[in-house]
């Protein structure tokens, strides 16, 4: 297996309406291809003080910028920080997996299929991808940068527990990140759990 790499490319102060997180961007490479992600960190996540709280949250412009309704994803993102802020110390983890790994055109492309009655892991396999094409290493990779080796994950997705588990962080807890649905997410909702297994 190729080595991955990991580089600290900028740390800032970050104010938010949700608490004053401080904002670090990463670069992972591995094979010649660089990944970047962010991460807002909320206090002291030492583990001396206990497993933080950490979320991992893959980008997408459409939920969390255009404020989507086909998608939870701008609601678990909110929920995410808001527990964060109320635990006073935590990590979220921004990552650039767009569509479930299949980037922001393709993910077009799977909404143009799911308008014709396809579900989101259908669309996603008939432009000729797997289901789910995210990749959890330069995830991992932070988690360990920042000195944590258990973690408990706000996430409803159990592939995630496994990445990280393999990758050396220890998920101590799973803790359930849900939104209410609304008669727009319904469906999609159904997918996540019952052809992705996403606990609910």
């Amino acid at each position: 297996m190729s080595q991955f790499t990991l580089r600290k490319a900028a740390e800032a102060d970050f104010p938010s309406r949700f608490g004053h997180f401080r904002i670090f961007g990463f670069e992972g490479s591995r094979d010649g291809q660089v990944e970047e992600a962010v991460a807002l960190k909320l206090g002291d996540i030492s583990p001396a003080l206990g497993a933080p709280l950490v979320r991992i949250h893959s980008q997408c412009l459409t939920g969390d910028v255009f404020h989507s309704l086909r998608c939870d994803c701008r609601a678990q993102l909110e929920l995410a920080l808001d527990q964060i802020a109320h635990e006073g110390r935590g990590l979220l983890i921004y990552e650039n997996q767009e569509g479930r790994g299949i980037g922001l055109m393709n993910k077009l492309r799977a909404y143009e299929l799911q308008d014709q009655g396809l579900d989101t892991v259908e669309a996603n396999e008939k432009l000729g991808f797997e289901a789910d094409l995210r990749d959890y290493a330069l995830t991992a990779a932070i988690i360990r940068w920042f000195g944590a080796d258990k973690v408990r994950l706000l996430s409803n997705n159990p592939d995630k527990i496994s990445a990280l588990e393999k990758a050396g962080v220890h998920v101590v807890e799973r803790a359930p990140i849900v939104v209410p649905p609304l008669e727009t997410t319904i469906e999609y909702l159904r997918t996540k759990k019952e052809k992705l297994g996403h606990l609910y």
